[in-house]
C-alpha cells in the first residue's frame, strides 16, 4: 500500500499556512490578494464593485490553495473563519478532487509550532 501525502492548512480569510510534514520546502503561506487597501479602492468608486472586486479574489485565493490540495491524498482544513468550509465546497464542486480526502476542524488563532503540533496529531490519529 502506498503511504499517503498529507497536507494541513491553516485558513482564514486572508492567508492559508500550507503544512506538509513530509517536505519543509513545500511549508508555505497563500495571501489572498483582497486586503483592505484593495477594499477601500474599490469601494471608493462603488459598493457593487467592491463585492464584486471581493468575490475575484476570493476565487483566486481559493483557486490558488486548491491547485496545491491536487499534490495530495489526504487535506485537513482547520482555522478560525468559514474560509475552511467555503474552499471544501469549493473544491468539491471539482470533479478532479473526488480521490482526495478532506477534512474540515475548526481551530482558534495559533502560533506556527501550535499549527504544526495540531496536523501532526490530526494525522497520527487519521
Amino acid at each position: 500500500m502506498k503511504a499517503q501525502k498529507t497536507l494541513g492548512i491553516w485558513m482564514d480569510h486572508a492567508t492559508a499556512h500550507l503544512i506538509d510534514l513530509e517536505s519543509t520546502k513545500n511549508n508555505h503561506s497563500i495571501v489572498s490578494g483582497f486586503t483592505f487597501d484593495t477594499q477601500e479602492e474599490a469601494l471608493s468608486r462603488s459598493e457593487n464593485l467592491m463585492h464584486n472586486k471581493r468575490k475575484q479574489m476570493r476565487e483566486a485565493y481559493y483557486k490558488e490553495i486548491a491547485a496545491a490540495i491536487l499534490k495530495y491524498d489526504h487535506v485537513l482544513l482547520f482555522g478560525p473563519t468559514n474560509a475552511k468550509t467555503e474552499l471544501y465546497n469549493y473544491v468539491n464542486a471539482d470533479s478532479g478532487f473526488k480521490n482526495i480526502k478532506i477534512v474540515t476542524i475548526a481551530a482558534d488563532k495559533m502560533t506556527d509550532n501550535q499549527k504544526l503540533a495540531f496536523v501532526r496529531n490530526y494525522f497520527q490519529r487519521a
